[in-house]
């Protein structure tokens, strides 16, 4: 198959260029649109506790997730002075004229104490909206707009909640891509005249790069008006598309540099394309075959980086396996044009062979250094803590966080993110029964260790007794007292009542996980149905429904990646190998995470805040990205070790000329990828720099103590058994060259 692509690829290859050139220039138009229909948020679970209380809470009592809370505070003015008054108002009035804008509460219009500060310096506007979240994202700019701020001069305005915490996540990403790939592009040219030494074979896998790139933007802006596709594939389209085309092309162009100084042009294309093409082909299997693991989770998110980075992977795999082989066939010898320095291919005796033969020599000793070493950087991933990242995946400058900590500063860690409790009655919430039943599960909760109020229609007057709740509710018509009359309108309807927690601990922390799960525990009196919400109880069972799905996506690309490597290796052997090294790989660069983002070391250099957690879905990506991601170099080893081994029967022998021949080519590619990734370590989005140092790390320690060490020496362990294969004649292939 892959010889007869490369001869038809020679045979056509102007018309294989001419139609990349329309490709290319169809993903120009529309990539720059890309973004128009991405998507926020992107964990939502429909079927969750905290997902049924949400929506009962929306539909019933008007609560929505689409409210913005806008912080107002002076250092000099209090909240009662005529001036803050004044300069809050007048910055406020512009919202009335935003049909999409359905309330506007402030402390001045409900003259509620608790939207005070205790020294009075701040306080907010909640501002509801008729819309649902993603046009709530999309309307910011038109909401600052009419938030006028020619009135501020003592007072500072900022503005916060989801909407807005979405808003600023979009504009910063946005900025951070194109820095990314700015730094990006220089650096992978610098890496690939150092591999080359032409600016021609250089060039190439950039130019292969961008156009993959480019492609794969505009296919993802036309899927995303067909399907939900999050804001954060940018990112890993990205990362991805410029490290694995770069990687690709250049095992190609490689290849085909050795074969046009013995053969002649049309053999050297076919011979590069059936060798190193077939290298890249499987690569990108295994690569897809992780993404689809993504793909496979309910999770928007999830979905949309699985989605985004199988195209972009195989966009480069068809560039690398026609585009790339019909531009050599038309260059030729050309491609070594423009050398700034005269490259040398790996030859027999070289230094990669010598690394080689030397861990040969010495497998165990080798070992028993780089499995330990593997090991204690993994170690921190045992004391990992799941959470969720909320308005901390921003950076500390951006206004929406800014807002939300001076919430939580000056009223509280829980008093901003309640915890949000739906009592869903079967007819009338006021019966005497329910608000018996409601008064004793507010009492109960009131007892729990960490909780600092509870709002509800039956603790309004802490005065009143159960039985005197239940004969006031009997005829509420008859109620004239304005702040149960308030509570009424705002936290019950016919059969629903809104139970709100304000607790002492921080919304995303293990002392509001405990308190949610025990008044999950809790067994309230009467016919209603009770289900805890907020942003903690969300977390929890986002973070649950990913981890009950994740063996089985575990188990599906474990399995389907051997299977792969199966066929290709034609060996039982290996591809238990190859997987075990990758998982070595990638609990070390777990181990980093940890010990980076969590414990918060080099948070200075890397300039973020450390949260005391690691944002759940991140192990996730991590892995679906980096088990094919990791797998490229080991394909990359093995095809050609394999190649030579078919030829000799040597097991050592073709190990060191495999390593040879392949170790610049892996070194310049983790190299690039490690560049790639690297870069994207130092954008201002926690989640984005979370995940590009992890995968420069997995990478790093692939390519140096995994591919050069471990591998080497396992073989040489190994010896035949590398090559058996269940039902083979004779067993493993027996030779008098096999060591």
């Amino acid at each position: 198959m892959f010889s007869w692509l490369g001869h038809f690829v020679f045979g056509h290859r102007r018309a294989v260029v001419l139609g990349w050139l329309v490709l290319l220039v169809v993903g120009v138009v529309f990539a720059p649109r890309v973004t128009d229909s991405l998507k926020a948020g992107g964990y939502a679970e429909t079927e969750s506790e905290a997902a049924i209380a949400s929506r009962i809470l929306e539909e019933e009592l008007g609560i929505s997730p689409s409210r913005l809370t806008i912080v107002f505070t002076s250092p000099t003015l209090t909240v009662d002075h005529a001036g803050f008054t004044r300069e809050m108002t007048g910055a406020l009035e512009g919202l009335a004229l935003m049909p999409e804008i359905e309330s506007v509460t402030t402390f001045f219009s409900s003259d509620d104490p608790r939207m005070v500060s205790p020294d009075r310096h701040t306080t907010y506007a909640l501002v509801g909206l008729n819309v649902d979240l993603d046009e709530a994202r999309s309307l910011m700019p038109h909401i600052r707009e009419n938030l006028d701020s020619s009135h501020l001069s003592e007072v500072r305005m900022l503005v916060t909640g989801q909407p807005a915490v979405f808003s600023d996540i979009e504009e910063i990403s946005t900025r951070d891509l194109t820095r990314a790939e700015a730094y990006a592009f220089p650096l992978c040219l610098v890496a690939l005249v150092l591999a080359f030494g032409s600016l021609v074979a250089a060039g190439l896998p950039l130019a292969v790069g961008a156009a993959s790139l480019t492609v794969t933007l505009g296919i993802i802006a036309l899927l995303s008006r067909l399907t939900d596709i999050s804001m954060y594939v940018m990112n890993i389209v990205s990362m991805l598309g410029i490290g694995i085309a770069i990687d690709y092309s250049l095992l190609m162009v490689s290849r085909f540099r050795e074969e046009i100084a013995v053969r002649g042009l049309e053999e050297s294309v076919v011979a590069t394309v059936n060798t190193a093409g077939k290298a890249v082909f499987y690569s990108a299997l295994t690569t897809i075959i992780g993404l689809l693991g993504l793909m496979s989770f309910r999770f928007m998110m999830l979905r949309s980086l699985g989605i985004g980075g199988a195209i972009v992977v195989l966009i480069c795999f068809l560039a690398a396996l026609t585009l790339l082989p019909a531009i050599m066939a038309m260059l030729g010898t050309r491609v070594n044009a423009l050398s700034l320095f005269r490259h040398r291919p790996g030859v027999e005796g070289g230094l990669w062979q010598r690394l080689a033969l030397w861990v040969m020599r010495h497998p165990v000793v080798v070992l028993a250094v780089v499995v330990p070493l593997l090991l204690a950087l993994g170690s921190p991933f045992l004391d990992v803590n799941l959470g969720g990242s909320g308005v901390t995946v921003l950076p500390k400058s951006a206004p929406a966080r800014q807002g939300y900590e001076i919430l939580e500063a000056e009223f509280g860690e829980g008093e901003m993110s309640p915890i949000m409790i739906a009592v869903k009655a079967e007819e009338d919430i006021l019966s005497s029964e329910e608000v018996g039943a409601l008064y004793d599960f507010t009492r109960e909760i009131q007892r729990l260790e960490g909780v600092t109020r509870v709002d509800s229609i039956v603790t309004i007057d802490p005065r009143l007794s159960r039985e005197q709740y239940q004969a006031l509710y009997a005829r509420p018509s008859l109620i004239e007292d304005p702040a149960i009359l308030g509570a009424l309108g705002g936290m019950a309807s016919e059969t629903t009542a809104l139970v709100s927690v304000a607790a002492s601990f921080p919304p995303i922390s293990e002392g509001a996980n405990a308190l949610v799960r025990e008044i999950r525990e809790l067994k309230p009196g009467g016919a209603a149905e009770v289900y805890v919400g907020g942003l903690t109880a969300e977390i929890m069972d986002i973070v649950d429904r990913m981890y009950r799905d994740f063996p089985r996506v575990l188990g599906f690309v474990l399995g389907a990646t051997y299977l792969v490597l199966l066929l290709l290796f034609r060996s039982a052997v290996l591809p238990l190998k190859a997987i075990l090294m990758n998982i070595m790989s990638i609990l070390a660069s777990y181990g980093a995470l940890v010990f980076i983002f969590q414990q918060g070391h080099l948070a200075g250099i890397l300039n973020f805040s450390p949260v005391g957690s690691i944002e759940a879905s991140l192990p996730i990506i991590m892995f679906c990205v980096l088990f094919g991601l990791s797998m490229d170099y080991e394909v990359f080893l093995l095809t050609r070790i394999k190649e030579h081994y078919d030829e000799t029967g040597d097991n050592t022998q073709s190990v060191a000329v495999g390593l040879e021949r392949t170790g610049r080519i892996i070194t310049s590619a983790a190299l690039i990828m490690v560049l790639v990734a690297g870069s994207f370590g130092f954008t201002d989005i926690l989640l984005v720099k979370a995940m590009g140092v992890g995968i420069a790390i997995a990478i790093l320690v692939d390519a140096t103590a995994v591919r050069a060490l471990f591998a080497p020496a396992t073989m040489r362990l190994l010896g035949r058994w590398n090559w058996w294969m269940p039902g083979q004649n004779g067993g493993p292939r027996s030779s008098p060259g096999w060591r």
